[in-house]
């Protein structure tokens, strides 16, 4: 791993230690099924439609990354009880949709929510083990409206800037490594409001491999924005480019800078091959603040990693990996992203603060579906200097994880699918004494806290004071 691709906060300490024996379920195991509210029977029109809409068919549909479409009753009939294996595997890596964040532990309030209740995922079984009825058409919602392929989410961009060509042969190795530079020809500084990455290809969507993997060829693709005469050093971490990510709004307060006459330095492109020979590159859009804007506060890169000590040993589950870091400065944490590769199915996010140990965020793993996690409003953590971060990865290296490729095989740090990474992709807005004072005054309002009253990922939201006896947190 280059030092690029650590982007962690200045002055951050990280050390890492091996322990064994963590009890992980495998997405092999089978899930109860949860009742469906109320005695009438569960029909597509009515009951199934309208969870599709929500939670699947931005994906699944032509053209976009799934494999299938469910837009109709006939798209959907013939996967009815793939429908109902998948969804009731809840936060297994290999659910549907693919939305692992454990509900039993953590913060539950993110951005962009698209997971299954337990009533809708009785509704899923009660429908296939019905034998999939339509229902009264009468009933079906709307169909919905999706943006083309040309079309972006961040809304017309301001500047489009690509990535160097890349040529992949349809059976070639894993390639890694760094792209040429590329200028933005930006005449003056701007400030980012938002940024989406598109990978632009000519794979034959329709006869390529009806898979994420024979659809797209950049697997992930770090890059930043270098100013002129800016030192690599004072690279600031943009979102990493990776199969399936959502546009990235920035905090409307922390705007990103993009200097004038910069350009877009690539470190480390992960490439695969689809099945066929390709050609691709990756088309970053930028929106812009409007002139004059000027960023009240900062937002940086808080990665976590342990990906030196990696020691995932064959034919062996349940393998678990820690890594620490000491906060040296307060934050609001703004986003939990998961990066591992084959082999790793788990990954927990702690902060402990004095006595108080909490666990924030869990969520389960997979490799073809890497997830952005990012926490809403007034649910992102709000943690004080003198926090420690604990993250921990869970391993699988046996035959029950099917994107290991051979488990037989011992397997640390490297630049191939089959070796392995354990990175928390952390971003936090900084937060000087008074600003944590001020995000916590309006936490305990929004939640109507009591004095004392402890919230998870705020160990001192309760307070209107430090504590007496506490260490760290708001420098006096």
């Amino acid at each position: 791993m280059t030092a690029e691709h650590r982007r962690t906060l200045p002055r951050f300490t990280v050390a890492a230690s091996v322990l064994a024996a963590a009890l992980v379920c495998s997405a092999a195991q089978t899930v109860a099924q949860a009742p469906v509210k109320g005695a009438r029977d569960v029909t597509f029109t009515k009951d199934v439609a309208p969870i599709l809409q929500r939670s699947c068919q931005g994906c699944h549909r032509p053209g976009s990354v799934a494999p299938m479409s469910l837009l109709t009753y006939e798209d959907a009939r013939p996967w009815a009880k793939a429908m109902k294996m998948r969804t009731a595997l809840r936060d297994k890596p290999t659910v549907m949709p693919p939305w692992f964040i454990e509900k039993n532990i953590g913060i539950q309030q993110y951005k962009g929510d698209v997971s299954l209740s337990d009533d809708e995922i009785g509704a899923i079984a009660a429908w296939a083990d019905a034998g999939a009825p339509r229902g009264n058409p009468a009933d079906m919602p709307p169909p919905l409206t999706f943006l083309d392929a040309s079309e972006w989410a961040i809304g017309q961009p301001d500047l489009i800037v690509s990535s160097p060509t890349v040529t992949v042969k349809g059976t070639a190795a894993d390639w890694w490594g760094p792209l040429a530079e590329v200028q933005t020809s930006l005449a003056e500084d701007r400030y980012v409001a938002a940024v989406e990455m598109k990978e632009v290809n000519d794979l034959d969507k329709a006869a390529g491999r009806q898979t994420i993997g024979g659809r797209f060829i950049v697997h992930h693709l770090i890059w930043s924005a270098v100013g002129d005469g800016t030192s690599r050093t004072e690279i600031e971490a943009w979102p990493v480019h990776e199969v399936g990510r959502n546009a990235d709004f920035f905090d409307p307060a922390a705007g990103k800078l993009l200097k004038a006459g910069s350009k877009l330095v690539f470190p480390s492109v992960h490439l695969h091959a689809a099945g066929t020979d390709a050609r691709a590159h990756v088309d970053f859009a930028f929106k812009f603040h409007p002139k004059g804007y000027q960023p009240a506060k900062r937002v940086l890169g808080l990665d976590l990693t342990a990906t030196l000590d990696l020691d995932i040993r064959p034919m062996e589950a349940n393998q678990k990996i820690e890594t620490f870091t000491t906060l040296d400065r307060n934050v609001k944490m703004l986003v939990f992203e998961p990066h591992m590769h084959a082999a790793g199915v788990r990954m927990c996010l702690d902060a402990i603060w004095n006595s108080m140990a909490q666990t924030l965020s869990c969520a389960g793993y997979n490799h073809g579906w890497v997830r952005v996690y990012s926490y809403a409003d007034d649910a992102a953590p709000l943690l004080p200097k003198g926090t420690i971060l604990r993250v921990t990865g869970y391993f699988d290296n046996t035959p029950a994880n099917r994107n290991v490729v051979d488990p037989r095989n011992w397997s640390g740090l490297g630049h191939r699918s089959i070796d392995n990474m354990m990175i928390n992709i952390g971003q936090v807005l900084v937060l000087s004494d008074d600003e944590l004072q001020q995000e916590m005054a309006h936490r305990r309002e929004v939640l109507h806290l009591k004095d004392g009253q402890t919230v998870l990922g705020c160990p001192l939201c309760g307070y209107s004071k430090k504590p007496v006896g506490t260490t760290g947190g708001p420098q006096k």
